[in-house]
């Protein structure tokens, strides 16, 4: 996906194209500004613009509806997530009058509003991970699981014995039902409408594996994920923002400190990765922490 600022961006065989069809339409000078890509959501294309082509986007707009079949809805990208429910700023500008979608990724469904719930593409990866992971006959808390990105790929995939999928934004946990039904994994993952805290109160001793899919500030819950662990100890899976120079002695840290308050201890790092960049020198963060009582 092209991204907003003053300088030109990228050529790739999209822009290319571009170009080539707006010539005349739009002026030279602003032709390297057009944007090099989009981001796909289903059958819904999401640009970013730089301010100076803004008023171009109807034609951009026409170009992908006219080029890439498989596109029904082009949004145009008004801000960043707003938000604790990381509620996108899209407005559609071409196409049909809906962002409904369905995302297709990695055999899992993924339906959802693409104006009322992000879908972050850059955690593809992470997403297949999860699905490998999952032990058969675990149970396991998905903290913040939005429309069901890790929950979904670890009921089809890992065969775990059950999954608490529990958000706090009603919209995501109506399309996370949505997406247990499409995927055929009633049974295995049950939607829970709540704050992830109450839930860790409610059901404690209870999860071989928690997964903390939620950033920036995710250390704050690591006591309620630990609380949630088995008494024999489990697995967490941490996400957070770090900034380059705290890699990776600071979330370690952060993990360490807050196993001890309540009771455990940290006894290995099974897995730590950048997921993918968040901002200049700031990195999206995933550890997956062993731990075991005190």
């Amino acid at each position: 996906m092209a991204e907003g600022g003053e300088g030109p961006s990228l050529p790739t065989p999209f822009k290319k194209m571009l170009v080539k069809a707006l010539r005349g339409e739009v002026p030279d000078e602003l032709l390297p500004l057009l944007p090099s890509g989009f981001q796909i959501i289903g059958d819904v294309a999401i640009l970013s613009l730089r301010p100076k082509v803004e008023e171009y986007v109807g034609l951009i707009a026409e170009f992908i509806l006219e080029n890439f079949k498989y596109i029904r809805t082009v949004c145009l990208k008004l801000g960043p997530i707003v938000g604790p429910e990381k509620r996108p700023q899209v407005k559609i500008v071409a196409g049909r009058p809906s962002t409904i979608t369905v995302h297709k990724e990695a055999g899992c469904l993924f339906k959802l509003d693409v104006a009322e719930l992000m879908f972050a593409k850059g955690n593809i990866n992470e997403r297949a991970r999860m699905a490998r992971v999952v032990r058969e006959g675990e149970l396991v808390l998905d903290m913040f699981a939005g429309i069901g990105y890790f929950s979904i790929p670890m009921a089809k995939t890992g065969k775990p014995d059950l999954i608490y999928a529990v958000d706090i934004n009603p919209t995501a946990v109506h399309y996370l039902a949505e997406n247990i039904r499409l995927n055929k994994v009633r049974g295995l993952v049950v939607p829970v409408l709540a704050d992830c805290r109450q839930v860790a109160d409610r059901l404690p001793d209870l999860a071989d594996r928690v997964v903390m899919g939620y950033l920036p500030g995710t250390a704050d819950f690591l006591p309620y994920a630990l609380k949630a662990l088995r008494p024999e100890g489990g697995v967490i899976h941490y996400h957070d923002i770090y900034h380059e120079c705290e890699l990776w002695w600071k979330p370690i840290r952060a993990l360490e400190e807050a196993g001890l308050r309540v009771g455990y201890r940290l006894t290995g790092i099974t897995h730590k990765r950048i997921v993918k960049s968040y901002g200049p020198r700031l990195y999206h963060v995933v550890i997956d922490a062993l731990f075991e009582p005190a």
